[in-house]
């Protein structure tokens, strides 16, 4: 209901939504072009050819556009826990959780999923693969999957505004940087890093893991091939966890001035 309340008063002013929309997917689209510069003076991006990164590039990019647009707006949650406008929230008949998503709405973020897919269509078409049933089946799931995992940061990342009030640019450096990092091939990185974001904040689930095997690469840390196929465990997984942090930290909220 709140959403679609946004998404009527968005669409009243049809001209400014086609702007701030195609505004979104030109922002956006920069982060391609400048991968694309890299590879006028290169071959490949760590073993990696300009289709194969634009692969991992449209898979994180679509995958963190859906996340985006149904629950990018829980970065406000701080802002509200300092001023306490979240009081409001609370006396209402509907999980907070749902309220903080759905408020302003911006219809616009569809630019994003929408440049996203455009790359991986691009991707799809240049890129050498040697397709089997389970390689499909693997394409939409991975996509879901890495939609559920950047929820799950979203939601973490509201959580810990409960004790931070306003950090939002802490969470936006999981959310926004997580899908930065993802865009580019995970041998160019130490194995430290790819350690982390495999094992500590599982990033790599979102298109590392399955990509390297649609591919058919190697993974840096020389994992077993099925682990492709566990994006939706690790999702699971990870949603759960979120949940937890996001009840602990909405029992822990005290109202402004406490």
């Amino acid at each position: 209901m709140i959403a679609g309340m946004w998404v009527r008063s968005t669409l009243a002013y049809r001209a400014s939504f086609v702007m701030t929309t195609f505004g979104n997917f030109a922002a956006t689209f920069f982060d391609f072009v400048a991968i694309m510069l890299m590879f006028t003076r290169v071959h490949a991006l760590g073993g990696y050819s300009l289709p194969q990164v634009a692969f991992l590039y449209g898979l994180s990019a679509a995958s963190f556009g859906l996340a985006d647009l149904a629950i990018g707006s829980m970065d406000r949650l701080g802002r509200r826990v300092r001023d306490g406008t979240l009081d409001t929230l609370l006396v209402r008949p509907v999980p907070v959780l749902a309220q903080v998503a759905a408020d302003r709405f911006a219809l616009r973020r569809l630019g994003r999923v929408l440049q996203g897919s455009l790359v991986l269509g691009w991707a799809l078409t240049r890129v050498e693969i040697d397709w089997t049933p389970l390689k499909l089946l693997l394409m939409p799931v991975t996509v879901a999957s890495g939609c559920a995992i950047f929820c799950a940061v979203f939601v973490a990342g509201a959580a810990f505004q409960f004790v931070a009030q306003d950090a939002s640019e802490v969470q936006n450096a999981f959310t926004y940087g997580g899908t930065t990092l993802l865009q580019y091939p995970p041998t160019v990185f130490a194995k430290e890093l790819v350690r982390g974001v495999t094992f500590l904040l599982p990033l790599a689930f979102v298109n590392w893991l399955p990509a390297a095997y649609v591919l058919g690469r190697p993974y840096p840390l020389d994992l077993p091939g099925w682990v492709a196929f566990t994006p939706p465990l690790v999702a699971a997984g990870c949603c759960a966890l979120a949940g937890l942090a996001w009840r602990a930290g909405l029992r822990s909220y005290r109202s402004t001035g406490s």
